[in-house]
């Protein structure tokens, strides 16, 4: 889909270094036990999440396209922080957030989403304006809805101006301008059939400081939706896109608030009760890191929407695999993401086979099993499982650094008594992804006025 949504799905810990150098957002997984949304059995998530980076994966084929948008320069060190929440998986996100719009501020809860460009929520305008509103509310029934005519810093966006006719075009926006005044309107579709309808416009938002004030960040860009249709998630009023895009509410964040964002992701079976957070601002430096700190070059022009990374090959066991090089090459088809909202990590066929056949070799005294549900290559049985065989796997990117997942991050933990190789095929050409289990137990930081990735093995908890 247009917005192939990607919610942000570990806790995120980054501590704060001043008052007011960062933005903190609470996360917790969308199987957390506070949002009664956890499968029942180990099985049964896995079988969740396989299904939901299917969906996703698919979504990012279809829309995949060059890029030219980066952030641009900050504005302030002051920063922000919003708690997060667990939201069910519809299709379009994973992670809620309480976010208040509108003067004065209207409560609402979203779902976060890294890769949907546009934040919008369930919303009254036309309504308000003595119109029909039968026909307007399709989908909007549950939770809240921000009543625009209530918000003195609502400003519809004009359906004649060249922001609506050219810059909005990427959201969806519709031709349709029968008067001047007329708001700019678009039809936001998703390629699993959901779609939410509205009218864009500019709003200020209240978000919390690390230091527990509040501040005001005004003309961020949202969709008033009148109408949704799809999958629903209760009690959850719309979406926060965090995308790499020009009209995000990550980079709008980012642009006042120091140009980057960090998140630690713990391992994704963890039963740590702490509080999780993704930053916008300068990265504190409380959070617990247990090795070297390393830094590579993040490419936001190469991937529509995504934040790219130059890979230069794969290593299991200290040998460098096969792999072609146009695998990891944008302009041949290739290209590798980070994706925190894609569970398992994609690789395209030529690397999926030799990394595949490399980790399966050390494993290959176990007896293979399947379980039901989960399309997954190869699982085992690992009653008396002993780690040390597993080789180490290295991610190499192009500029030396390198990339030391822990090897319970690609032999997961599937069931009780099973294992699995935590990859799934991609056809080429496509990019490579890599997943938030993959990142877990990492410090990451995106830098988006540097175009550097920072990342560093961590506990994710702070001194």
């Amino acid at each position: 889909m247009k917005g192939w949504l990607i919610p942000l799905l570990f806790i995120v810990l980054p501590s704060i270094v001043q008052a007011q150098d960062s933005i903190k957002l609470e996360l917790l997984h969308r199987h957390a036990p506070q949002l009664h949304a956890r499968p029942k059995t180990q099985h049964e998530r896995l079988k969740d999440l396989v299904h939901h980076d299917f969906i996703r994966h698919n979504r990012r084929q279809a829309w995949e396209t060059p890029k030219t948008t980066t952030a641009t320069a900050s504005k302030t060190n002051a920063a922000i922080q919003m708690p997060l929440s667990a939201g069910r998986d519809f299709g379009i996100g994973q992670y809620v957030t309480t976010f208040k719009v509108g003067t004065p501020s209207q409560k609402f809860r979203l779902i976060v989403d890294t890769g949907s460009d546009l934040t919008w929520i369930n919303c009254r305008y036309r309504c308000a304006r003595g119109d029909n509103c039968t026909t307007q509310e399709r989908g909007i029934k549950r939770g809240r809805v921000f009543r625009a005519h209530l918000s003195s810093s609502f400003r519809p966006i004009p359906c004649f101006s060249q922001m609506c006719k050219v810059e909005l075009r990427n959201l969806f926006s519709l031709t349709i301008c029968p008067t001047p005044l007329t708001p700019c309107a678009y039809d936001y579709r998703y390629i699993d059939g959901s779609d939410t309808m509205g009218v864009f416009a500019n709003e200020s938002v209240t978000v919390g400081l690390t230091n527990s004030r509040m501040a005001r960040l005004h003309d961020v860009l949202i969709g008033c939706s009148d109408s949704s249709q799809g999958r629903t998630v209760k009690n959850v009023d719309g979406v926060l896109g965090l995308a790499n895009s020009k009209y995000s509410f990550a980079t709008k964040a980012a642009e006042r608030w120091g140009g980057k964002f960090s998140y630690c992701l713990v391992d994704h079976l963890s039963h740590i009760n702490a509080s999780n957070y993704l930053i916008f601002g300068a990265n504190n430096n409380q959070l617990t890191v247990l090795g070297n700190t390393r830094y590579t070059r993040l490419e936001l022009n190469l991937v529509s929407f995504s934040y790219a990374v130059n890979v230069q090959g794969i290593s299991i066991g200290g040998k460098m695999l096969d792999i072609p090089l146009q695998v990891w090459d944008t302009r041949k088809g290739g290209g590798t993401i980070l994706d925190s909202g894609t569970s398992l990590s994609f690789l395209t066929d030529p690397a999926y086979q030799p990394v595949m056949a490399a980790i399966k070799m050390s494993v290959s005294k176990y007896p293979q099993v399947k379980l039901h549900g989960v399309p997954m290559e190869y699982c085992f049985n690992s009653t008396g499982f002993d780690e040390t065989l597993v080789p180490k796997l290295i991610i190499h990117f192009a500029d030396g650094a390198r990339f030391e997942p822990h090897w319970r991050s690609y032999v997961i933990s599937a069931a009780d008594g099973v294992r699995c190789l935590g990859f799934l095929p991609a056809r080429f050409p496509s990019v490579s992804v890599i997943g938030n289990i993959m990142q877990q137990n990492y410090l990451w930081e995106f830098d988006l006025e540097g175009n550097k990735l920072r990342f560093a093995p961590s506990s994710c908890t702070t001194r």
